[in-house]
């Protein structure tokens, strides 16, 4: 970390350690390219750093660093004032606390705390580090109704090295998901949406040997540097008791809009296929949870379950599937223009 500022701390006369600077950097993320504040604390010894978030009176990160002295003196520091303002130095009952006034809330994934020993070669004492990424901004959205001129990303489940599920007649997952993927393409374009495949045919997104991080990742990357304006994720269920069957639609609450275009989807589809009602549900679905946009993971039917493995091979059905899927985008993107926002 290239110091643009430091903290000198008075020594704590009766502690065993204490905390010798405090400097900070911004720099960019080389993989996300999203901004980062790192702080460093250094230490005569070994220290650890325990986070606790708080949202009030503003939005704060509380480091306490136990045995670790900073004599009678209360040290603040003007940080980057992007994402964060300042940092306040203050001792008390043996306890060191560093308390940072962020400039917007973040959740427990937009921090990182850790301690490293000391480097002798490297000439590094020992440290806290403590690493804060910039909050994404909240995207607004104004949708109107329609399809025609609307980016939709859709998702075929699975692919290329992962066949997803197997049904007891040897149907893939992979398989069914990218053929009813196709029809529901066909109907958009002609609709005159402009639809982004994650996959058009047995691959891997990301590519040969990756990760399950990467390949889902990969997708909804495809989808964020399209600019969609929804994403859609088509999979087949399973489970172990072959006679469960039904249709089901997750979403996860990133704004306003998931859990209507889940409903839409599920509505329609339900309509379609005249299946088992699972209704929608809210999940951690990767994709649905970290796409930029509005986003449904839809469970079409159970692959496990011998007469929907079955109906799952159909073309006939599959088409019914698209149409439904179709159907419900329409329908979302009605009543989302009823509600407003900001994305056209």
């Amino acid at each position: 970390v290239n110091a643009k500022a430091s903290v000198n701390a008075k020594a704590s006369v009766n502690a065993k350690t204490e905390i010798t600077s405090v400097r900070y950097a911004v720099h960019n993320d080389a993989v996300t390219g999203e901004s980062k504040l790192r702080l460093v604390i250094d230490a005569t010894g070994p220290v650890k750093g325990e986070a606790v978030l708080k949202d009030l009176p503003v939005p704060r990160l509380e480091i306490s660093i136990k045995g670790a002295g900073l004599g009678s003196m209360v040290a603040v520091q003007a940080l980057d004032g992007k994402i964060a303002n300042q940092v306040k130095l203050i001792e008390a009952n043996g306890v060191t606390k560093l308390i940072i006034d962020l400039e917007n809330m973040i959740d427990k994934t937009g921090y990182r705390v850790f301690s490293l020993l000391r480097d002798e070669k490297a000439d590094k004492p020992y440290r806290v580090v403590v690493d804060i990424n910039k909050p994404a901004l909240p995207i607004v959205y104004n949708f109107t109704a329609g399809l025609k001129g609307k980016t939709i990303a859709l998702d075929p489940g699975h692919g290329g090295s992962d066949p997803g599920a197997v049904g007891p007649g040897g149907t893939k997952e992979k398989t069914v998901t990218l053929a009813v993927a196709q029809k529901l393409a066909v109907l958009l374009e002609k609709a005159g949406a402009k639809v982004v495949m994650t996959r058009r045919g047995d691959n891997d997104v990301y590519g040969a040997s990756a990760t399950a991080a990467d390949e889902l990742k990969a997708r909804t990357t495809l989808a964020a540097l399209n600019k969609a304006d929804i994403f859609v994720s088509i999979h087949a269920d399973a489970f172990t008791n072959s006679k469960v069957g039904g249709t089901s639609t997750f979403y996860y609450r990133k704004s306003m809009y998931d859990a209507l275009l889940a409903q839409s989807i599920q509505s329609s589809i339900l309509k379609a296929s005249k299946l088992n009602d699972r209704r929608v549900n809210s999940a951690n679905f990767y994709v649905i949870k970290k796409s930029l946009m509005p986003a449904a993971l839809v469970e079409m039917a159970f692959i496990t379950n011998p007469n929907e493995e079955k109906l799952l091979n159909s073309p006939k059905f599959q088409q019914k599937m698209a149409q439904g899927i179709y159907q419900g985008l329409d329908h979302f993107f009605a009543q989302a223009a009823k509600i407003g926002g900001g994305r056209k």
